[in-house]
C-alpha cells in the first residue's frame, strides 16, 4: 500500500485539522530513559517489599 493514500484526507475539514494540529508522531511505545528508571525503582522495589513480607511472614509466625 502507498503511505500517501493512508495520510491523504478525505475532506476539507480533516485537511485543515490535520494542517493546524498536525499528526502525533510514533516512536514505537518506547519511553524516554528517566521514566523507564523511574518504573524499574517502583516495580523492583514493589517486588521486593513482597517478597521480604513473605519471607518475614513464615519466618516470624
Amino acid at each position: 500500500m502507498n503511505n500517501e493514500n493512508e495520510n491523504k484526507p478525505f475532506n476539507d475539514a480533516i485537511a485543515h485539522k490535520q494542517n493546524i494540529e498536525g499528526y502525533p508522531k510514533s516512536r514505537g511505545g518506547k519511553l524516554p530513559l528517566p521514566i523507564k528508571v523511574i518504573g524499574y525503582f517502583l516495580f523492583g522495589s514493589l517486588i521486593i517489599m513482597l517478597l521480604i513480607g513473605l519471607v518475614g511472614n513464615f519466618l516470624f509466625d
